[in-house]
């Protein structure tokens, strides 16, 4: 009998007379065994009716235990569905039996205790899912479905179960969901239905208490939002769920996540799916600060702060007990997991040993946490034991702690001292971690009367947050003292600090990666402007730590094809829509800051803010497309056409820049659309543009992407908001401005059917060479200048845009030139090359207004990601101050302010002569 061989220890008698009771019973047995039951009898009630009861099982079984519980399980599948519930409470006793034996003699070590306690609840749950489906596919009540692999339904296990961890009297927590997609959309409801009823069936099966015994109590509550979805929903449901509004907690039970039963393949699926929202892609320090908060609200909800009492001290959630270890394996996991998927681990152990080996804790300490785990587990067991209890409590008076070393093997002294020394160390390793000992505030000995402000804003106002921010205010007070002016870098930062609505996931990224502390530094004293949107956008702060931060520029398309395979991965059209405005975002903030620490120049900035549009408009046109076609039927004809106007259409846009936008569509000969709801054509076109607005601009979670402006489109806002190209090359053959025709010269379709871009083109380029040789071009240019110089001066010597000789003023010369020309050139210094070619302008006011229009956007880019408004240059920073300076090639404000005003002048003296007299 191998046991024998195997036994280490055995527990010690503690009611004498009922083991010897058990035993006599059975005089075939070796000594060795006779001695393990009776003092297994003597502590446990419960064991002691097992022993009696499967007394014909087990004196086999003791031959080779492993083979017998094989046996069990493998039996299973040829048990009928009507006998399965009474089979399986046997089982239960069996397996209880068997597995209580090798656990108290030391047979077994605790994973092969809790593995064999699993893979019965495994074999148990398979076969009711299996079973069920199958007489449900029997009955006709599930469509289309195959029992083979339970029709699509799946049940994952979770927490202990998941991990192959249950303890001896443990209930089981089990999530069960389906397949939608294998049921077309009118069997759905149907299919839904039947798992619902197989997975009531299968809760009654398992948890019933019935003849003497049950299976296992079954606990459903783990499912997304458990208090009003159904308890088997789909797939795509649940997916939606987590996506949107998963929480922490969720993130980390689903560390220990493992199909048990079903459709294993669907089930697979559902969780590689799940990988992104429980594997963040960067270092979530933040996760500490979740499960600090939930210990303490199971402590707080139990009752079980204070000092350390044996007398029912919870060994599972009490001081220093297994859900300590559990908490701060998880923890660490989720914290690193997502950039190291070694630690992607699902038991305690295996998980504390990942985290060793890859040196995120010492060696020393886990296996100090693996020993008094394995050791708490043991005492967890036989707590249970005593009477098939889902207890953890340890006993409340002197005769429960007798029987307890007794059950161990021990003696009352030495289980205390044990108990008391093992649960004190577990605490002070992990609430070290969770809630380390506070440290002496470093001394600030300068900037006293900003950061005397600092406790009473936003960012700071829980107790977890102003502990972390102390930790890394040291480095970042240093920073600040190196900058060129400390206190006005102070002066900065603290802006950014007060805008923050939260800080605690913020100061933890900070806290584990010191490099953001530095780049936030660096912006608020240089960049007031772009810190202010940090600080209402820290989220992208998620981009640096990417890796691909400060790779190369990839162009449009590239970005165009990344955000719509991104949101390809959405299923409905506002997680879609919020999830663009994310990924924008991110982009956007890496433009500014690759500008601001001198990786690209002005005009680099400007084509990658225009790509960065494009590429978004690129991607949602599409989408919203299909969205408004789901309810009104694809577009009539050819569809539409979005075309960029202004700075867009030139891809030259700034840091601030809104979207001046057209609308064009072909309905080729169609009336209407052809949907559920169908419209006329241009009331489809119509308010499929005003959804494309409304894409772009509404504001969500996230914030909104662009501003639009539709002005540009014919009759302005007077004028419908999308335009058929009948119309829209008619008005523009017969009724069109000057200044409409001057507008096309930057147009460029940018999204829509690719021929209708084409056409778009043509038009645009034939009317540009009919029209710009009207004799009337000069004067309405020179009438409509002075219009603009009369509504809009200059605010300042500093203002790059506005007034004779700057920006405006040379982009409305250069697209003269380029209508004069019919030159397709977008860009201004193309039109301007063009009207050269054409011998309107010649070398030398070719190269004034070159210079002129190179210094004004260069400065206008700067000013933009750094103030947002105009230049005053006695409020700006020193950092600003030597980025301007830098940008512009110039030696201090004064030289750069000559610079202006000479170009501003030698520019506007170049266009008077070519339009004043015609004014």
């Amino acid at each position: 009998m191998t046991f024998i061989t195997r036994m280490t220890r055995t527990p010690l008698p503690y009611d004498s007379a009922r083991g010897a009771d058990v035993v006599s019973a059975l005089p075939e047995l070796p000594p060795e065994i006779r001695e393990l039951l009776a003092g297994t009898a003597g502590c446990s009630p419960y064991l002691a009716g097992l022993i009696g009861s499967e007394r014909d099982w087990l004196i086999p079984a003791l031959d080779d235990p492993e083979a017998a519980v094989d046996a069990a399980l493998g039996a299973l599948a040829d048990v009928p569905l009507d006998v399965l519930p009474l089979h399986l409470r046997q089982m239960k006793r069996r397996i209880a039996l068997i597995t209580g034996l090798a656990d108290l003699g030391g047979v077994w070590p605790l994973e092969m205790v809790t593995g064999t306690l699993t893979r019965f609840a495994d074999a148990a749950v398979d076969a009711c899912v299996t079973k069920l489906v199958a007489a449900e596919v029997a009955r006709g009540k599930l469509p289309a479905g195959d029992s083979a692999d339970a029709a699509g339904m799946f049940v994952l296990a979770m927490g202990k179960m998941g991990a192959f961890e249950l303890n001896y009297s443990s209930d089981i927590d089990l999530i069960c969901l389906f397949d939608d997609a294998r049921f077309d959309p009118e069997e759905s409801y149907e299919a839904r239905a039947a798992f619902i009823r197989v997975t009531r069936r299968m809760t009654a099966i398992l948890s019933e208490v019935k003849d003497g015994g049950y299976v296992f109590r079954t606990d459903l509550r783990l499912r997304p939002d458990a208090s009003v979805m159904p308890v088997c929903m789909s797939m795509d449901a649940a997916e939606r769920y987590y996506e949107s509004v998963g929480r922490t907690w969720e993130r980390a039970a689903y560390i220990k996540a493992r199909v048990c039963a079903g459709d294993r393949a669907a089930g697979d699926r559902f969780l590689q799916t799940l990988r992104p929202f429980v594997w963040r892609k960067h270092l979530d320090f933040a996760a500490i600060q979740d499960a600090h908060d939930m210990r303490l609200k199971i402590r707080d909800h139990k009752g079980l702060g204070g000092a350390l009492v044996l007398e029912g001290h919870d060994m599972k959630l009490g001081r220093g007990g297994i859900r300590e270890i559990e908490f701060f394996t998880q923890t660490r996991q989720l914290i690193a997991g997502g950039r190291d998927p070694s630690l992607r681990l699902r038991a305690t152990g295996e998980g504390l040993q990942a985290l060793a080996s890859a040196g995120w804790i010492g060696s020393d300490v886990a296996d100090t946490l693996l020993d008094h785990y394995r050791q708490h587990r043991a005492v967890e067991h036989r707590l249970q034991m005593f009477n098939d209890a889902q207890t953890h409590h340890l006993p409340q008076d002197a005769a429960g702690f007798d029987r307890l070393a007794a059950f161990m093997g021990t003696d009352v002294a030495a289980l205390r001292r044990d108990l008391t020394d093992r649960l004190g160390e577990v605490h002070s390793l992990t609430e070290d971690f969770f809630a380390p000992d506070a440290k002496p505030k470093a001394q600030i000995t300068w900037g006293q009367d900003v950061v005397s402000r600092w406790q009473g804003y936003p960012a700071l106002r829980s107790t977890r947050a102003t502990e972390i921010f102390d930790r890394i205010a040291p480095q970042i007070m240093a920073s600040l003292k190196e900058a060129a002016r400390p206190d006005e870098a102070l002066a900065q930062f603290d802006g950014f600090l007060a805008g923050l609505p939260a800080g605690v996931q913020l100061f933890s990224l900070f806290e584990a990666n010191p490099q953001l502390t530095q780049l936030i530094v660096d912006i608020a004293a240089t960049a007031p402007a772009l810190a202010q949107y940090l600080s209402r956008n820290a989220a992208v702060l998620d981009a640096v730590i990417g890796g691909a931060f400060f790779n190369p520029w990839p162009g449009m398309a590239a970005l165009r094809d990344q955000l719509a395979s991104l949101l390809a991965g959405f299923d409905d059209y506002e997680s879609q829509l919020i999830a663009a405005r994310r990924w924008a975002k991110e982009w956007h903030f890496r433009i500014g800051v690759h500008h601001l620490r001198g990786l690209i120049d002005a005009p680099a900035s400007g084509q990658q803010y225009a790509d960065l549009a494009e590429a978004v408009i690129a991607a949602l046109w599409p989408l919203v497309v299909a969205e408004f076609a789901r309810k009104h039927g694809p577009p009539p004809g050819r569809g539409g056409a979005v075309v960029g106007m202004g700075s867009l259409g030139a891809a030259r846009l700034n840091a601030g820049s809104d979207l001046d936008l057209i609308v064009i569509y072909d309905p080729d000969g169609v009336d209407s659309s052809d949907g559920p709801r169908p419209l006329a054509t241009r009331a489809y076109f119509a308010r499929l543009t005003q959804a494309l607005i409304t894409a772009l601009s509404a504001q969500m979670s996230e914030g909104r992407l662009y501003e639009v402006d539709m002005r540009l489109r014919p009759s302005g806002r007077q004028g419908p908001v999308a335009t058929s190209l009948e119309a829209f090359t008619d008005y523009q053959k017969t009724q069109a401005w000057t200044w409409e025709h001057l507008a096309l010269t930057r147009a460029r379709p940018i999204a829509g059917d690719a021929r209708l871009c084409a056409d778009i083109e043509n038009f645009r380029q034939a009317i540009l060479a009919d029209k710009g040789q009207g004799d009337s071009v000069l004067a309405d240019v020179a009438e409509m200048r002075a219009r603009l110089a009369q509504a809009k001066g200059p605010d300042s010597l500093w203002d790059a845009k506005n007034g004779p000789g700057r920006l405006q003023d040379i982009e409305l010369t250069a697209q003269t030139a380029a209508l004069l020309a019919a030159s397709p050139a977008r860009d201004v210094a193309a039109q301007l090359r063009a009207g050269h070619a054409a011998g309107w302008l010649n070398d030398s006011d070719t190269q004034v207004l070159c210079d002129a229009t190179t210094l004004f956007w260069t400065l206008q880019a700067a000013v933009r990601l750094l103030t947002g408004g105009p230049l005053d240059p006695d409020a700006l920073g020193e950092g600003a101050r030597r980025m301007i300076l830098r940008d512009t090639a110039s030696p201090d404000l004064d030289t750069l302010l000559a610079r202006i005003t000479a170009l501003h002048a030698a520019a506007a003296a170049v266009i008077d002569r070519k339009l004043e007299a015609l004014a």
